[in-house]
């Protein structure tokens, strides 16, 4: 049989592509997640149903990659988490709702991009989402996604000192951080529903799954991208030990930021000199596949909480975060602070997560931490094959901190953190400051390695598969998210982004990417 379109990867944007393309009757939609496939709710596993765990990022989840890739030299490899099930990271993420800001998506425009300009990924953003607190011109309120804001229950004490400190150093407050105005202290949008996590795969596929032009696979993993000339007409891929030959008019790669720039390369488009490494037959020469790597990291203050102060108060706890802009900068909300629990008193911890558990002797349910977080990083990474084998993933390396201009910005976010605890806001609240200790903090070098030996990372890969002009020499994929160079071959996801947000989120980006190029793919 061949399809209309194969999407190739049921993630955040593959899930929302996929469903909202078997809208259109006429066409005939495969889509394939090399995980499982959960298509009754009922059965779907605690780890990926309940947003309050994050047992599915652990290593030896079956619901992740367990890929291992370098984010500084000094901590070497780690465990990285991406999502490996029907709906992807937005199956195993904490159900942050975070737009980027405006002017991110107007700086995608002055990149050639002009088609995604805020204005005009707007309208996305409102069809993607219902909006259960605020109704205005710049929410939705049909959407299949759910977002709220998390406010019903007390203030955990360690919040509000948080805002009391912001407050104080002369920050102003958002109603709405997903707003035209999201600049200083707002409560974080979440997706998170009388506990459930609102994945892509519940909100958008589960509703459609009847629909005979949709056709769904979980557990096939797809090796390569298939060709006729420089015409894509398929794929080829996995199935319980088995290789089969999938054809379609259309191919869309959905398959995230590490994944989607290693399909790319194996099935022939890339740098040349990579290509040849392996002996991979070139199909079209992009020096672009697998560079631009951007990620966001956060760097954390620790503290003893006193006995009797709160550091959560259930599930409806309110987070709040301050976007501010770092002394020097020429990109405004280029920075980020919250607070937040270490561990979750509700679980145990999970070893191999992407953050660091400092908290030295101190139990880690009374140890709180401010995590500074670097929203708009100038330096990036990379992604390559590590071998011509689809099974072997690929080599990636975040470079963290390597950019001077990096370094020293989460130096002095930290810093500045430090001065909050200090303050009165915090007086009743912190016992002690955990680490780092006054001395490494007092010096520039010290507080630079401590940071690369401790700085944790996020799931907000991105920019691998950049769109761009053809001036763009590194562009892999124009603004339309067509392959360049090649014809009938889409990428959708969060490897198409050509900066990352400076809001510190991605998912909500990734959902508003599937919705932006349903018309561009079905009408191509």
């Amino acid at each position: 049989m061949k399809y209309d379109i194969i999407v190739v990867g049921g993630g955040a944007a593959g899930s929302v592509l996929a469903g909202r393309l078997a809208e259109r009757l006429d066409l005939s939609i495969l889509l394939l997640e090399a995980g499982n496939d959960y298509p009754d709710f009922a059965y779907l596993p605690d780890e990926v149903k309940f947003g309050h765990t994050r047992y599915a990022e652990a290593p030896d989840s079956e619901h992740n990659w367990a890929l291992r890739g370098t984010i500084t030299e000094e901590q070497g490899e780690i465990h990285v988490a991406q999502g490996k099930v029907i709906g992807g990271g937005s199956s195993i993420n904490g159900q942050a709702m975070q737009r980027g800001f405006p002017e991110d998506y107007d700086n995608w425009a002055s990149l050639g991009n002009d088609e995604w300009s805020y204005a005009k990924v707007l309208p996305f953003f409102k069809k993607m989402e219902t909006d259960l607190d605020i109704q205005d011109d710049f929410h939705g309120a049909n959407g299949p996604m759910p977002v709220r804001r998390r406010q019903s229950v007390a203030w955990p004490d360690i919040q509000r000192a948080f805002y009391e400190a912001c407050l104080r150093e002369g920050f102003g407050v958002t109603g709405d951080t997903n707003g035209p105005n999201p600049s200083g202290l707002g409560v974080t949008p979440t997706n998170n529903l009388e506990g459930v996590r609102m994945s892509s795969a519940i909100t958008y596929l589960n509703p459609i799954r009847h629909q005979l032009n949709l056709t769904i696979r979980g557990g096939v993993y797809v090796r390569k991208v298939l060709f006729s000339g420089s015409k894509a007409i398929g794929v080829e891929a996995q199935s319980a030990g088995e290789l089969f030959n999938l054809r379609a008019d259309r191919v869309v790669l959905c398959a995230g930021a590490l994944r989607s720039p290693q399909l790319l390369m194996l099935s022939g488009i890339g740098p040349r000199a990579l290509l040849e490494q392996f002996d991979i037959p070139l199909v079209s020469k992009l020096p672009g596949v697998g560079r631009s790597l951007w990620n966001h990291l956060s760097a954390h203050i620790t503290f003893k909480v006193k006995d009797g102060k709160t550091l959560t108060t259930g599930l409806d706890s309110s987070h709040y975060v301050l976007h501010y802009t770092s002394q020097g900068s020429t990109e405004i909300n280029d920075m980020g602070l919250r607070t937040s629990t270490v561990v979750d008193e509700r679980e145990e911890r999970v070893p191999g997560l992407r953050t660091k558990y400092l908290t030295e002797n101190v139990p880690p349910n009374r140890a709180a931490r401010i995590s500074c977080t670097l929203g708009l990083p100038e330096g990036s990474g990379y992604v390559r094959l590590a071998s011509a084998d689809p099974n072997v993933q690929p080599c990636f390396n975040y470079r963290y901190l390597q950019n001077p201009n990096d370094a020293r910005r989460v130096r002095d976010g930290l810093r500045f953190a430090a001065t909050l605890l200090e303050s009165d806001s915090y007086r009743d609240v912190v016992e002690f400051r955990i680490s780092p200790t006054d001395e490494i903090l007092a010096d520039d070098s010290a507080l630079d390695l401590w940071v690369r030996q401790t700085v944790s990372t996020a799931r907000h890969v991105s920019g691998t598969c950049r769109m761009g002009p053809d001036s763009d020499p590194m562009a892999v994929v124009d603004q339309y998210c067509r392959v360049k160079g090649v014809n009938k071959l889409w990428v959708a996801d969060a490897s198409v982004v050509p900066r990352i947000p400076r809001s510190g989120g991605l998912h909500p980006t990734a959902l508003m990417i599937g919705e932006r190029v349903v018309d561009w793919i079905a009408n191509g």
